[in-house]
């Protein structure tokens, strides 16, 4: 999606391997710090060679819930909040480039209502986000269990 806002503010990365690995976090209208973006980056990384992608390109953008409404409302004419939002830009199928919005709001929101801790629900999110990317969906109860089952999949990769 060429209409997609491109100018954000990147976090500060540990160093140059968070961004050679073509995973890039980046910060919308929102305080947020991401601590562990090493390890994050690691971990999504084993997520993609399980299910047998290879990563050319994710951007994680870190926003507002009224950023990511926004972007809802323009791009897909949904007049929602919501936590996670994917676009897919890979031209092949065996392959994970595109852009993946995440309300910090929501993130917080969320996590106080499910009992768990804000970095859970966030890892949670931003997998979510990723089994977007590789196919996966949620728009029936069937579909949304599958999903809930393939994020605790993921969660269980994490080595951090």
């Amino acid at each position: 999606m060429s209409d997609l806002p491109t100018e954000f503010d990147e976090l500060d990365e540990p160093g140059p391997d968070a961004e050679s690995h073509g995973i890039e976090f980046m910060v919308e209208e929102v305080n947020f710090e991401l601590d562990d973006a090493r390890e994050l980056t690691s971990w999504i990384e084993r997520v993609a060679e399980v299910h047998e992608h290879e990563i050319v390109q994710l951007t994680y953008i870190f926003c507002s819930d009224e950023y990511l409404h926004k972007v809802n409302v323009e791009y897909l004419d949904h007049d929602t909040y919501t936590d996670v939002i994917s676009f897919d830009n890979a031209d092949d199928a065996d392959m994970l480039e595109g852009d993946i919005f995440i309300s910090v709001d929501r993130v917080r929101e969320n996590a106080v209502t499910h009992g768990v801790t804000f970095r859970d629900e966030l890892h949670r999110v931003m997998i979510h986000g990723v089994l977007h990317l590789l196919g996966y969906a949620d728009k029936d109860l069937l579909s949304q269990t599958a999903m809930r089952k393939k994020e605790d999949d993921c969660l269980l990769l994490r080595t951090f």
